[in-house]
């Protein structure tokens, strides 16, 4: 999933009212004139600071997608939005501000997990939605700000309702997601920055050593989950989990593809279709997921 940054600002709301002068017009014409004061009224009533944003809270942003971001219009999550505030946490950093990039690295990190939380059936996710989040500027830290709020964001048109699922779940569903979230988490958060094993041996076998100890993780959760798909699934993920402990302990690069090819195509997300129907979860594997196994 892309993660884009959008930064906050020291500044706070800046609310600019505007005037409408109603001449010698038709009735029609001062109707939408009134309407239009309504709706400038209503926008400016629900303005918000960014600074004070909750999870749960949907809104539409005032201006660009990205960039610096002083305030936003919370909307009721029922209305169309673009989008909603789904995590938060707080930079645990002193000292002098480490830098945009330093503080997008952990938001990278943080805010799929913040998100998981909220909404733990990525699945379930409008195939419009991509994570985002508000983190400080430069500025901002020198006031001690350090929130960084996770948002999900329409990348085309806008979102209706609200995306908390967790309150929801059974704990079966729970229990299923947080294991399957942790597995692929593991995954990606260990992936290597240089693109042949050759280059970063110990790089790819450290990635093997976390994704084995989630599975195993997942495996111990799906083992008090009854239903036939579930079994099969656990019996797919439980061979996964020997040939990612393979490569774990792979004596060299040969060795290493040798078990990392069977290793991963058996965590491919399509194998885990069935199961997930069977616990009434979504079964639509997304787009981005299905690319990469795709080859």
């Amino acid at each position: 999933m892309k993660i884009r940054a959008r930064y906050r600002s020291l500044r706070g709301v800046s609310a600019a009212a505007v005037l409408l002068a109603v001449g010698a017009v038709g009735c029609s014409d001062v109707s939408e004139a009134v309407d239009g004061a309504k709706d400038g009224a209503k926008k400016v009533a629900r303005q918000r600071s960014v600074y004070s944003l909750d999870i749960g809270d949907c809104y539409n942003p005032n201006g660009k997608a990205e960039g610096t971001a002083y305030s936003v219009e919370i909307v009721p999550c029922d209305e169309a939005h673009e989008g909603q505030v789904v995590g938060e946490f707080a930079v645990d950093k002193d000292g002098a501000f480490p830098g945009d990039d330093a503080i997008s690295a952990i938001a990278d990190e943080r805010c799929p997990v913040e998100a998981q939380k909220y909404a733990p059936d990525t699945w379930g996710l409008p195939k419009e939605a991509a994570l985002f989040y508000y983190t400080p500027t430069g500025e901002s830290w020198t006031t001690g700000d350090r929130a960084v709020s996770c948002t999900y964001v329409a990348d085309t048109g806008t979102l209706k309702g609200s995306l908390a699922g967790a309150s929801s779940l059974k704990p079966e569903q729970t229990t299923y997601l947080k294991g399957s979230n942790g597995l692929y988490e593991a995954l990606w958060a260990h992936q290597p920055e240089t693109d042949t094993v050759e280059d970063d041996l110990a790089g790819y076998k450290a990635q093997a050593k976390a994704v084995a100890a989630a599975l195993d993780t997942h495996l111990e959760g799906l083992a008090g989950i009854e239903g036939a798909e579930v079994g099969r699934l656990r019996t797919t993920l439980t061979k996964a989990a020997g040939d990612w402990r393979k490569a774990a302990n792979a004596a060299d690069a040969d060795a290493f593809y040798i078990a990392y090819d069977p290793a991963f195509t058996g965590i491919d997300p399509n194998e885990s279709v069935a199961a997930r129907k069977e616990l009434g979860l979504a079964t639509t594997v997304p787009a981005d997921e299905a690319e990469v196994w795709a080859g």
